[in-house]
């Protein structure tokens, strides 16, 4: 299994994109998925392992954060669980990693980077937003704007945290007292090279990310797919989506619109490799690296 830190790479066009790792992490899909089993992925396992299923079945996650270069800027795309952090999930709570180090050493010290951007607001993708120092949450990146979508913050901004993280008082809360929060559209435009693309039910604001640049393009998923095993059951709940027939509308739309196609796509929760295309497969689809 991959250890914290390590990196991947791509270009698209003149955009960078790179993946930096902050913990893994294995679990029965039927803790995330109540409809799967060994038998339902039965005919899926010859393309899910060894990626993304190990030998025995279980689920490869990954929890890493996209750092992108585009027209000058240095843009986080979602910012993992972070130190520190009381979080109910076996391995993720009080993580001591160095995951700022690893970040700096790919060209993004915290004090030059430009735009963070989360995907929605659950506690893996806002966790570093802050860290903890002289005894308070304070801003991580303090030269950055923080975008976070305007629906995603109207849903979730007086409502408590379903998962016990403390995620509005802890990674939230700081950056508005601290006036370095933008509310965005779910269409916003970042760079020319860079856009989000609605694709709520995850959460109501959900966004996924496109990059295109000199004739090519490629999609950053966020949670609208936890794990690949979602392209073949896009109807399959998930049991930490909001509105589950929202997300499944989503989760089609999105391959209908990018399958068989050219367009590399990035997951937000994908092991490595990571990166892959989707196409057709029978009546459905299936990832392809």
């Amino acid at each position: 299994m991959e250890t914290e830190g390590p990196k991947q790479v791509w270009k698209i066009g003149d955009v960078s994109i790179t993946r930096v790792v902050e913990t893994m992490s294995l679990m029965a899909p039927k803790m995330l998925y109540p409809k799967a089993s060994l038998e339902t992925l039965a005919e899926d396992l010859d393309w899910l392992q060894p990626h993304f299923l190990d030998s025995e079945g279980k689920m490869l996650l990954s929890i890493h954060s996209f750092l992108v270069q585009s027209k000058g800027l240095r843009i986080i795309i979602d910012t993992c669980v972070g130190n520190n952090k009381t979080i109910p999930m076996p391995g993720w709570s009080g993580l001591k990693t160095q995951f700022l180090d690893h970040i700096a050493s790919a060209g993004f010290p915290r004090d030059e980077v430009d735009r963070v951007l989360c995907t929605h607001l659950h506690f893996d993708h806002v966790g570093w937003n802050t860290f903890y120092e002289d005894d308070k949450w304070q801003p991580t990146f303090p030269n950055a704007r923080y975008l976070i979508g305007a629906a995603e913050w109207d849903f979730w901004g007086d409502k408590e945290d379903p998962f016990g993280a403390n995620t509005n008082e802890e990674a939230i809360q700081p950056l508005l007292d601290a006036k370095l929060v933008d509310l965005v559209e779910t269409n916003h435009q970042i760079t020319e090279e860079v856009r989000l693309i609605p694709t709520p039910g995850h959460t109501p604001g959900h966004v996924s990310v496109e990059i295109e640049s000199q004739g090519e393009r490629a999609v950053i998923t966020g949670d609208l797919f936890h794990h690949p095993l979602g392209f073949a059951h896009p109807d399959w709940e998930d049991i930490a989506d909001v509105e589950s027939e929202v997300a499944h509308k989503s989760r089609v739309e999105f391959m209908q619109r990018y399958g068989d196609g050219p367009v590399l796509v990035l997951g937000t929760h994908f092991a490595a490799p990571t990166s892959g295309k989707i196409v057709s497969d029978g009546d459905g689809y299936r990832f392809e690296v």
